[in-house]
């Protein structure tokens, strides 16, 4: 029982969280990013969960990256900064404005044209076009409803010992909570029974921004 003198365990919790997610800060261009992002009405991740896809990509020493769902380029640019020098970030998404956004953000962050490679369109029409077994790091943060078919078609993707990150794989807290019994919710509760059964990833589900699923496939 606490008393008058100590914190409240739920707001220590909220507090912790929060200073997970400032604990790497964003510069000047991440926050127009995010800005821009705000306008288009798309959500990107949070920093928490950026400094995260940095960290990995950096890790696993990612040279090939793809990224579904681009929005003004927020995850994309913490990707490339974690990436190695020579590395290519291709990031797909159906909407052209949010990708002429993101290709200013990258264009101000010092990046150059030939390390990224957008493409508009639906992700599941483009991704079977991408090669088998070519890439280091998939990141997955699009329509819910087709988290499924995405990550299917992230493990034809990624190389042994390549990575699948899934965003919002806690979606809003809804996830945890039984009665929230709604289309997407489902869908990412789906994936992540998916992901856990499968003998060929290695996973974790960290609580950084809106949850981030990650796993590693070991064939």
């Amino acid at each position: 029982m606490s008393t008058a003198s100590e914190p409240d365990p739920a707001a220590r919790g909220r507090a912790s969280r929060q200073y997970a997610e400032d604990f790497v800060a964003e510069d000047d261009v991440l926050r127009d990013a995010r800005a821009r992002s705000a306008q288009l009405g798309c959500a990107p991740v949070g920093p928490g969960t950026g400094a995260a896809l940095r960290t990995i990509a950096a890790a696993i020493g990612a040279r090939a990256v793809v990224e579904i769902g681009t929005c003004a380029g927020v995850s994309g640019l913490w990707l490339l900064r974690g990436m190695r020098p020579d590395g290519v970030l291709t990031s797909v998404d159906i909407e052209a404005e949010h990708q002429r956004h993101a290709r200013e953000v990258f264009a101000a962050a010092g990046v150059a044209p030939s390390r990224v490679r957008l493409i508009t369109g639906r992700a599941l029409d483009v991704l079977p076009r991408l090669t088998d077994g070519a890439y280091d790091l998939v990141l997955i943060d699009a329509a819910k409803t087709e988290y499924g078919a995405y990550l299917e078609q992230a493990l034809r993707l990624l190389r042994p010992g390549g990575v699948v990150a899934v965003d919002n794989s806690l979606w809003h807290d809804r996830v945890a909570d039984p009665a929230q019994r709604d289309p997407d919710t489902l869908a990412i509760r789906a994936l992540l029974q998916a992901v856990a059964s499968d003998e060929r990833l290695v996973p974790a589900l960290l609580p950084v921004g809106d949850g981030l699923l990650v796993a590693v496939r070991q064939d």
